[in-house]
């Protein structure tokens, strides 16, 4: 077994899309044409909404978000997941990032994918870039159901860091030797539990923060 790992946070670091993307794909794609029509709208009004509760607090929009997911049923969701893997994740990749993952893969870290979104939106493009572990949110279903709650705690800003030690602690890892990757400053706390951090297309802040703590960056393609 890999003594260390190296976990990627997805979106913007791995791929272009984000969440709102993902959601929107299944709005338009749950079914009725009117359930479609009401859904596609609504996420598309709410998006200056979702941008600026995202800017403003991770958990808080994480909370919002995943309520629009509300009496979906698992098994549609996990039905439309690998069609959207194809249709909107797989083209986002950036063009390096298979070269990324197998590089760590090299030198002998297990992969572990750490993101805000949906596990079973997130496991097909965890299988395609052969991850070991997929560390995500989870949606709470009752009666096959989607209540558009996640069950706590929810992935996000130090909880990805509280999630990446206790993943280390059982995994028997050493969080010294394993590597972190992502873009964005509200994944700081993620970047610095772990001992080889690198900043992944950063935002302006978390180039500025790597720069000053000499973590590398990479800029993919």
């Amino acid at each position: 077994m890999s003594a260390k790992a190296a976990f990627f946070d997805v979106d913007g670091t791995l791929v272009k899309t984000n969440v709102v993307h993902v959601y929107a794909y299944y709005a338009m794609n749950r079914g009725s044409v009117l359930g479609m029509a009401g859904r596609t709208l609504s996420t598309a009004l709410s998006v200056p909404l979702f941008g600026v509760m995202d800017a403003l607090d991770r958990k808080t929009f994480n909370e919002f978000f995943y309520r629009y997911y509300a009496g979906l049923s698992e098994d549609r969701l996990v039905t439309i997941a690998e069609d959207m893997f194809e249709d909107v994740l797989q083209p986002a990749l950036f063009a390096q990032t298979q070269d990324l993952i197998d590089q760590a893969r090299r030198s002998g870290c297990k992969i572990v994918l750490v993101t805000g979104a949906l596990d079973f939106t997130m496991r097909p493009l965890a299988r395609h870039l052969g991850a070991d572990d997929l560390i995500a949110n989870k949606m709470q279903f009752v009666g096959g159901k989607a209540t558009g709650k996640v069950i706590p705690p929810i992935i996000e800003g130090a909880n990805k860091a509280n999630a990446i030690r206790a993943y280390c602690t059982k995994e028997g890892l050493s969080l010294d030797k394993c590597h972190g990757y992502s873009d964005s400053a509200s994944d700081y706390a993620m970047l610095a539990v772990v001992g080889r951090p690198t900043a992944v297309n950063p935002d302006l802040r978390l180039r500025s923060i790597a720069r000053a703590y000499n973590w590398p960056i990479l800029d993919l393609k």
